[in-house]
């Protein structure tokens, strides 16, 4: 398997796949200064076979085009040993689930999404693909998050609320009422900086 994308975000789930027995061939990254990582090599063209990926990108808008532009990738889902995800969740393709994250009953979480370490996805929430749920951020039951939004660190979102698509939500923030898509959304309340 390959990590596209040879940083930090890389790093982390570079651990998580040794941590689950998966072999890592290298990292692939287009900055031709980096050589390796973690011991591993780093390549900078993307071979023409199909290989076995993970994104290692954090930026949505970056797994979204990387997705669209490369159709010989067949992609793994990688959870940390020490997530607690329940038997009922669906996880989409390339999704990646970090330590200490929680992911309870029939919550639904799309393709090529992000939830960070000690994120707290509750009971029947829908996660639309490309999401990134932030390290400590929460959310209730039945919050649906619509596609690319990025949930930042520490944020809050109560029961039921429907965050549309491609919303940046801020660190700390706490969100009270539903979301427009493409909206930026700050503080506690959360209020709407920027559509």
């Amino acid at each position: 398997m390959y990590l596209l994308g040879a940083s930090g975000h890389g790093k982390v789930i570079a651990e998580i796949a040794e941590n689950n027995d998966v072999v890592i061939d290298g990292f692939i990254d287009t900055d031709i200064n980096k050589l390796s990582l973690l011991g591993y090599p780093v390549f900078h063209q993307i071979p023409s076979e199909v290989i076995e990926v993970v994104i290692a990108i954090g930026n949505n808008k970056i797994r979204q085009k990387l997705v669209s532009n490369y159709a010989n990738f067949k992609y793994y889902i990688l959870i940390h040993p020490h997530a607690n995800v329940s038997k009922r969740v669906i996880l989409g393709e390339g999704t990646v689930v970090m330590a200490g994250a929680t992911l309870n009953v029939d919550a639904n979480i799309g393709k090529h999404s992000i939830i960070n370490t000690n994120a707290s996805v509750d009971h029947d929430c829908v996660l639309g693909d490309f999401v990134h749920i932030s390290p400590n951020a929460a959310l209730a039951g039945n919050v649906s998050v619509g596609e690319g939004t990025h949930i930042g660190i520490g944020a809050t979102v109560i029961q039921g609320i429907k965050i549309g698509k491609w919303c940046t939500i801020g660190a700390g923030a706490v969100i009270i009422r539903d979301i427009q898509d493409g909206s930026t959304v700050v503080g506690n309340p959360g209020r709407i900086i920027n559509k």
